[in-house]
């Protein structure tokens, strides 16, 4: 395998499928047989999910609350998108951990880096919720965190469309993929596949980051076996 340790990013998004809001349980469950086929390949799987679906601190909804109140109701809602896809885990057999940055014992585990790193080794895969912990910081950068507590390999992120762009291809029919770029390209042009705070500590850790299309199957499977997939994003091409 090209990668035996990875992050996975998803957004909140990624599991409302077809809804407006919400999840979409038939969306959980393509998803889960996506990260199934990854794990029986021996490959560790570490994942963050965002919370837009429910509630997003920068939303227009959000901006009219105090940041703060904003951003922690933001991470219940990545604790609650991290119950729902624990669920469609082991409904796929697969043997799992919530781990969270906000105390809550009655439903998941804290996140403490050692026992993360204990239940990869187990062949559990470990899904972070509540971002940092922290108001201000983003899941991107929680993902990018995480990825470097648990000595992740490659960070992964799973979008609704193939890779990397110069803008936007839902509305820009010309619009052009990047194969690979640079993390100063990344942040000079803005291009958006991460904040610039968790694109700075990729860069500044040297892991490589992957943005590929979680809609299309076996799109991770197809890169850990060493295949041309989605944008590569490393510092230097």
């Amino acid at each position: 395998m090209k990668y035996r340790r990875i992050l996975l990013k998803l957004s909140g998004e990624a599991l409302m499928g077809s809804n407006a809001f919400g999840v979409h349980a038939d969306t959980v469950e393509h998803l889960s047989k996506e990260v199934a086929s990854v794990h029986a390949l021996g490959v560790e799987i570490g994942i963050v999910l965002g919370g837009g679906n429910f509630f997003r601190g920068i939303s227009e909804v959000g901006k009219r609350f105090d940041r703060s109140i904003a951003d922690q109701v933001g991470m219940l809602a990545t604790v609650m998108n991290c119950l729902v896809f624990q669920d469609g885990l082991e409904r796929e057999g697969l043997d799992t951990r919530v781990l969270t940055a906000l105390e809550m014992p009655k439903v998941a585990e804290p996140f403490i880096r050692r026992r993360a790193v204990r239940h990869l080794g187990r062949g559990r895969i470990v899904l972070f919720a509540a971002g940092t912990g922290h108001p201000y910081f983003s899941t991107d950068t929680g993902a990018a965190l995480r990825a470097l507590e648990i000595n992740a390999e490659a960070i992964i992120k799973g979008t609704k469309v193939d890779g990397i762009y110069d803008s936007d291809p839902e509305t820009n029919p010309d619009a052009v993929r990047y194969d690979r770029v640079t993390y100063q390209e990344v942040m000079e042009k803005n291009l958006r596949v991460m904040d610039q705070t968790a694109v700075a500590l990729c860069r500044e850790n040297g892991i490589p980051l992957h943005v590929l299309s979680i809609r299309q199957p076996d799109r991770i499977v197809d890169l850990l076996h060493g295949k041309s997939v989605g944008t590569l994003v490393t510092e230097s091409v």
